[in-house]
């Protein structure tokens, strides 16, 4: 029997070649390439050979791994007798959220403010049921279309309560019966929230808010958001504004920021501190938000100093109106004493003040904690940073984490410097490659959603996405985020998303490196329930 390379030879030279001719041919060319390789190694000295990380191999791993937990809740849901056992929830249950249950919450003897905060230890679990929608629940808008106009049916607040509410809302409108338009200039105190962050940015010695990012302005926490108008304009000027909100049975400024498209969660820190990290957010921002200030020893503005970087700021507004037989001015003065008061013990300084607003600015310079007395408020161990619904520290962090980095110095890109990196100890090589099995993901997800995030308007996968409103999809939960490589790739394919970056507890925690490259996150133990709205 001939093989196929001597037929194939034959053919193409038109005769029959003998094979120890052929075995000769073959042997000298090895032998050629030997010598030649060893007599001349230095003529390939000036190639630069560059090593291609395998920016595969994690996706591979990520596939089988999707295999697996695919069957696992193939058996979940069709099989193990569950599904059987579970029904739909009454009518009292359609916006219930675990865990906020403030009647359990006071008869366990909770009170000054404790009973609105999250207690997942004395939570009943009761009988499992299937949340469902309320009974005139419509699919919202799409964005961003969605973001100005909401379905009163999907959230829990009655016409009544809307118009009784205060001022703010009086500056919305009902378009009709079951809709809520949010006017672009719809009032945040002054004129309009577009004057609001104006002012803002005055104060701050800039010319205009466009120019937040160059002050080094580029996350901000929102602390008692309202329904969600000064986040959604610092959206449109690519910042990332959190909303955090306490629990309300009803009304909730949460579920109608969620409701407009907007990041948005539920969070109270009466006696617990947030669960994000140390040294996250440029800037805190509090309007109305009814925090009273000298409670608790300063403690609120301890967890305030905790959560801000380094050169961040602190916006408070709390408009002042005039009681009857009282001055304007003693009013302000009995607000602004204990804060400032208390700011000078941490290291801030006032930079600004305006009509009822105040910024005060953290400080850059690490020498000033030094300075401090012991004895008013301490500095935190050296490596402290436990922020899962810890209780309330009452000492400040200082300056010695390697994250201590004042906000005018860090890397406006979310694709951070190698020596951003470093603080977070993670290699470029590792970040790089986290990225690329994202980017990839996302594709293959983008073309597998298709044909369902973009039902109102037939397209042919390759086909270009249309443009919004068409897009179905406005927010996505990242259940472990890892680096945040899935969010930055739908950055990177201008996908008008917003992810929320879950860490869990039990793994590496990388949440500061996510809230360092400007994306939203949050710790969260996966056997509790997320705190959020239906």
């Amino acid at each position: 029997m001939r093989s196929p390379l001597l037929n194939k030879l034959s053919l193409t030279c038109g005769r029959r070649l003998p094979v120890s001719w052929l075995v000769l041919c073959f042997t000298s060319v090895l032998v050629l390439i030997a010598v030649f390789g060893s007599s001349f190694p230095k003529s390939f000295d000036y190639v630069t050979v560059t090593p291609v990380p395998e920016i595969y191999s994690n996706y591979r791993r990520l596939k089988e791994q999707a295999a697996v937990d695919y069957f696992q809740l193939r058996t979940v849901s069709s099989g193990a007798g569950r599904q059987g056992e579970l029904g739909l929830c009454g009518k009292e249950r359609e916006n219930y959220v675990p865990c906020y249950n403030v009647t359990a919450n006071v008869l366990l003897g909770f009170k000054d403010g404790e009973e609105f905060d999250r207690h997942c230890e004395v939570s009943s679990q009761g009988k499992f049921c299937l949340v469902r929608p309320p009974k005139d629940y419509k699919i919202p808008l799409r964005w961003p279309a969605g973001r100005d106009v909401i379905w009163t049916g999907n959230v829990k607040i009655t016409k009544d309560q809307f118009l009784s509410s205060g001022s703010i809302t009086k500056r919305m409108m009902l378009l009709e019966e079951n809709q809520i338009a949010f006017h672009s200039q719809d009032g945040l105190i002054f004129d309009g929230v577009k004057d609001y962050s104006r002012q803002i940015a005055e104060m701050m010695g800039l010319g205009s808010d466009s120019e937040f990012f160059q002050a080094g302005v580029r996350t901000v926490l929102d602390i008692g958001c309202g329904f969600g108008s000064f986040g959604a304009h610092l959206v449109s000027l690519k910042l990332m504004a959190l909303c955090v909100a306490a629990y309300e049975a009803t009304g909730s400024q949460v579920q109608i920021a969620l409701e407009r498209g907007l990041p948005a969660m539920i969070g109270d820190f009466i006696s617990r501190q947030l669960p994000y990290p140390s040294l996250s957010f440029d800037m805190v921002h509090c309007a109305q938000c009814g925090i009273v200030w000298d409670k608790k020893e300063g403690m609120f503005l301890v967890e305030f100093d905790r959560l801000l970087k380094p050169g961040g700021f602190f916006v408070i507004t709390s408009p002042i109106s005039k009681p009857p037989g009282h001055a304007t001015s003693l009013k302000k003065r009995s607000m602004l004493t204990p804060l400032a008061q208390f700011t000078e013990k941490i290291c801030w300084s006032l930079i600004a003040q305006q009509d009822e607003t105040f910024i005060w600015q953290k400080t850059a310079d690490a020498h000033c904690y030094s300075s401090l007395k012991k004895n008013e408020v301490p500095l935190c161990k050296e490596g402290y940073d436990a922020p899962y619904y810890q209780t309330l520290m009452p000492c400040i962090i200082g300056a010695s984490s390697k994250r201590w980095i004042p906000i005018q110095n860090k890397s406006s890109s979310p694709d951070l410097s190698s020596v951003e990196l470093e603080v977070h100890g993670v290699s470029p090589e590792d970040f790089f490659e986290d990225l690329q099995v994202w980017k990839l993901a996302l594709k293959n997800y983008w073309s597998l959603l298709t044909p369902l995030i973009f039902s109102d308007h037939p397209k042919r996968p390759g086909d270009e996405d249309p443009l919004p409103p068409f897009n179905m999809v406005r927010n996505v939960m990242d259940m472990n985020a890892h680096y945040g490589g899935l969010n930055a790739a739908f950055l990177e394919e201008m996908k008008s998303v917003w992810v929320v970056n879950v860490v869990p507890v039990r793994a590496r925690n990388t949440l500061p490196l996510i809230l360092d490259r400007g994306f939203p996150g949050v710790y969260h133990d996966w056997c509790e329930p997320f705190p959020t709205y239906p």
